[in-house]
């Protein structure tokens, strides 16, 4: 009987896969070929791809790891990204990925690109292969600016940028984007700034207003009557006043819609403030403030009174940030000491992390973890958004001006232009757009 049964089974399989389609066992054995193809890439595979560190997935959920894989299609992208990324997406947290097709916001020909920094004109050996790189967030992708959209949608808007050099090289990078879409632009200095562009078609101001500490500051000599200073021994130094703004952009948070700060590199600058021979002398409401402060000390008391100044001068609809850091990549030794820059690519995250990590006896570029411990726990309790531009920039030692620059040192400081900074303003200008509530379907309706 049960001879029969297994027969009868037999029989009845039998009959059932001679009518299933040949082709389901081509489906079948292709899917299984792709598996193992898939599951046996090397690592050096996963490298070329734009796969740095532990697998996102490590930290970021399964989910990531798909989103790595689906936008390896980047080595050859062309086009913007498109669509506004939604709210949940980290885009600070990312890769560097290859999109050789991919142009630039601008070319060497914009008049706004300060000389030292416009490395294609200046012949750079790897000036081209460093617009290459795109930065692709883990979680989404960042769209490239769209100038003729952002100037419909900040039509009568004012927008300021206060810092040192590196903020203007981010205004740079931004006028140069925008002057793509419109060329109809008046030059003027409004409210302090040391420069600015107005986009007349669309009564949109760009400014640029230099400030190294925020802070008002200057050189300070001890009197001969003395007084507190001269009573600790102090000759000479510098007076910076942490209650007082520098007047290049005192005026700036009551003119603008729209402002991004940045203040770091010059306190931890010892060639200007030297601790032993001209030191920061810190004061408030015009008294020298004792015990005398550290650098440390006084930037985070400056820090507190300057965003309090800020927000109380604001509209209320207007936006602040506060940039972080932007690293130097000096090697060897610091920018006076012949200290270099001549990567051709970017860093691995492993290798950018030890630069940059304040676990170890601090190098040349430290300063940068330094700062940003200080800027984030300034904004807490405040209106200001950090723009978080430090991590995507530590691994681009390459795109640094180098010896094109023309000067007596490398400049691994500043920034090829066009070059890094174009990315932090395509973060900047998402984050406006996003504040602004605009909606995913209306930005690609209008072709971002």
């Amino acid at each position: 009987m049960a001879s029969r049964d297994s027969s009868r089974n037999l029989q009845q399989l039998q009959g059932i896969l001679s009518v299933l389609p040949p082709f389901f066992f081509a489906c079948v054995a292709l899917w299984f070929f792709s598996f193992l193809v898939q599951h046996s890439a090397s690592p050096r595979q996963h490298l070329e791809s734009g796969y740095s560190g532990n697998r996102p997935s490590d930290r970021l959920g399964t989910n990531a790891w798909s989103l790595k894989r689906n936008s390896e299609s980047y080595e050859t992208e062309s086009e913007d990204f498109g669509g506004l990324p939604n709210l949940s997406c980290d885009l600070s947290s990312g890769r560097w990925v290859r999109a050789k097709r991919r142009k630039p916001s601008y070319d060497d020909g914009c008049r706004d690109i300060f000389k030292g920094w416009n490395c294609l004109r200046n012949n750079k050996s790897n000036a081209r292969d460093i617009l290459t790189w795109v930065w692709k967030p883990w979680q989404c992708n960042l769209p490239k600016m769209n100038a003729t959209l952002f100037l419909e949608r900040f039509k009568n808007k004012r927008i300021g940028f206060v810092g040192d050099s590196l903020n203007r090289n981010m205004y740079a990078s931004f006028v140069c984007s925008l002057k793509q879409a419109s060329q109809n632009v008046r030059k003027w200095r409004p409210a302090g700034a040391d420069k600015a562009l107005t986009f007349l078609d669309y009564n949109l101001t760009v400014a640029y207003h230099r400030t190294n500490l925020l802070a008002r500051y200057g050189e300070w000599e001890a009197k001969d009557d003395g007084g507190a200073l001269e009573k600790l021994g102090f000759v000479k130094g510098y007076r910076v006043d942490v209650d007082v703004p520098q007047s290049t952009w005192a005026e700036a948070p009551l003119f603008h819609d729209v402002l991004v700060l940045n203040t770091g590199h010059w306190w931890w600058a010892p060639e200007k403030f030297d601790p032993e021979k001209s030191p920061m002398l810190f004061f408030k409401r015009g008294e020298p403030i004792i015990p005398v402060k550290s650098p440390e000390e006084g930037l985070d008391m400056v820090l507190k009174y300057m965003l309090t100044y800020i927000e109380r001068r604001m509209s209320a609809q207007g936006f602040m940030f506060l940039r972080t850091q932007s690293p130097r990549h000096f090697e060897g030794a610091d920018w006076n000491e012949g200290g270099t820059c001549h990567r051709r690519k970017p860093l691995e995250e492993k290798e950018a992390v030890s630069w940059f990590s304040l676990s170890k006896r601090p190098g040349p570029n430290a300063e940068m973890n330094q700062a940003n411990l200080h800027l984030s726990k300034a904004i807490r309790g405040t209106s200001f958004e950090l723009l978080n531009i430090s991590f995507l920039s530590s691994l681009r030692a390459d795109a640094h001006p180098s010896l094109s620059a023309g000067k007596l040192h490398e400049d691994c400081m500043h920034w090829c232009l066009p070059g890094v900074t174009d990315t932090w303003n395509d973060m900047l200008v998402v984050r406006l757009l996003q504040l602004q509530k605009v909606s995913a379907s209306d930005v690609e309706d209008s072709g971002f």
